[in-house]
């Protein structure tokens, strides 16, 4: 028995298809085994509400012990699980192969699973997360244009608060009807021969992501002119669907593999092709790196996937390492306070995009470790709005202390939700990329 341990921690498949992955019972005596051990440890209490959730449950009990809290209650804990992974990641000593084998995040997916499964979710929940269908429907001309303008008006929002459930002080994205497809088509497609450097090929398609192409689609051409002053042979990848990482934050496992069965054969060809993948988005990243693998380990194009996917801090990184990133920068960024996102920090790739800012002269980027606390709709929602903006308040805070220059982090939707909280003591925001892309001058 120890506590901790000093080997890598590895995860788990999921295995969703198998009938115990549904029992409830099975399931509750395992939510039981493992709130037992966070209450004995209690090292994630600063994450996020679930885990003061579940030690408020434990200490008003009668036993002041995990067998005092009524099972119902149970969903509760799981409600406020985002799915981040900084648990696992950065404080849960308990993780596999430690023999308690402890994965917080995969429990809380299977419960939601079961409460989707058994319950649905509301309409609320399965519009924010359909994320094609909206975008399809807010790229139509007049749509477009009076929903842009209703997101903006205070008093839509304090009605469609009431109404639908989205808070009011929430920042919500503006949605583009000329997409990244379409804005990067104006740029000149240089011809270049693919230069292979270590593992990378020196060949990349674009994954897009929902974000990047309706609600950013000018990002599209900032990825472009950095990979190709580069060298590097980019363009975006054709007919992409979501990633599924949203129906995922449901427990909407179905709605998954749906998504799966659509992307990976032509994510798979483009590998077959000499692509390698990367996306702005970190979550997208990691549903291709770490959640689709674990979901469908036998499935070889997946896996194919997986291996040829790349963070775009972590691609030019590589390309560095071999001497093939340029530095021929021609303006200073100055302080750069920079939020490190979860879904970047746990695909375990180091601090790739501080390290490559940092090379810019004249540029100092102060790293803030701290989940944002948006997730993509949890600050979003009414009812978690204020727990978010909770959990965003060191970040926030941080910011304020050092008034950069610039704010930014890899995850658009915490870049905004954590400037908007900090106010004028933010002057920009944007994403890494435009700032290299500023850096350089392009």
């Amino acid at each position: 028995m120890s506590e901790g341990s000093l080997e890598a921690p590895i995860r788990h498949p999921i295995d969703w298809k198998n009938d115990q992955y549904w029992d409830k019972q099975d399931l509750e005596a395992e939510l039981e085994r493992v709130f037992d051990i966070c209450h004995g440890c209690r090292r994630c209490v600063s994450l996020c509400d679930s885990f003061p959730t579940l030690f408020d449950l434990v200490d008003e009990s009668e036993t002041m012990e995990v067998d005092g809290v009524d099972k119902a209650d149970y969903i509760k804990v799981v409600d406020q699980c985002y799915l981040c992974d900084l648990c696992y990641l950065t404080k849960c000593p308990y993780v596999p192969p430690h023999e308690w084998n402890v994965d917080y995040p995969h429990l809380m997916l299977r419960a939601k699973a079961q409460q989707f499964k058994e319950q649905g979710t509301s309409f609320r929940n399965k519009t924010l997360t359909a994320t094609d269908a909206m975008n399809k429907l807010m790229s139509i001309p007049v749509v477009n244009q009076t929903g842009n303008a209703l997101l903006k008006n205070k008093t839509f929002r304090s009605v469609f608060e009431k109404g639908f459930g989205v808070h009011k002080d929430a920042p919500v994205p503006t949605y583009h009807r000329k997409n990244m497809a379409k804005s990067t088509t104006e740029l000149p497609s240089p011809a270049l021969s693919a230069k292979p450097i270590g593992k990378t090929t020196g060949k990349v398609a674009l994954y897009a992501t929902c974000y990047g192409n309706y609600n950013t689609p000018d990002l599209g051409a900032d990825f472009l002119k950095v990979f190709r002053h580069n060298e590097i042979d980019i363009s975006l990848v054709p007919k992409e669907h979501c990633c599924g990482m949203p129906k995922l934050e449901l427990g909407d496992l179905e709605s998954v593999e749906r998504s799966m069965e659509k992307n990976i054969p032509l994510l798979a060809a483009l590998v077959d092709q000499g692509f390698d993948l990367v996306a702005p988005i970190p979550s997208c990243v990691l549903m291709y790196k770490q959640e689709l693998p674990l979901m469908f380990p036998d499935n070889e194009q997946v896996a194919k996937v997986r291996d040829a996917f790349y963070d775009p801090f972590e691609y030019l990184a590589l390309r560095k390492k071999g001497d093939a990133l340029k530095t021929d920068f021609k303006n200073e960024l100055g302080d750069i306070s920079y939020q490190v996102a979860c879904h970047q920090r746990v695909q375990r790739i180091g601090n790739k995009t501080s390290d490559i800012l940092g090379l810019v002269p004249g540029t100092q980027v102060h790293r803030i470790e701290r989940c944002s606390g948006h997730d993509g709709t949890y600050a979003v929602k009414k009812e978690t709005y204020d727990k978010a903006v909770k959990i965003a308040r060191p970040v926030v805070r941080k910011v304020e202390q050092q008034s950069p220059q610039h704010f930014t982090s890899d995850c658009p939707m915490a870049n905004a939700h954590v400037a908007k909280l900090a106010g004028d003591a933010v002057a920009s925001n944007e994403h890494p990329m435009t700032l290299l892309c500023r850096a350089y001058g392009l």
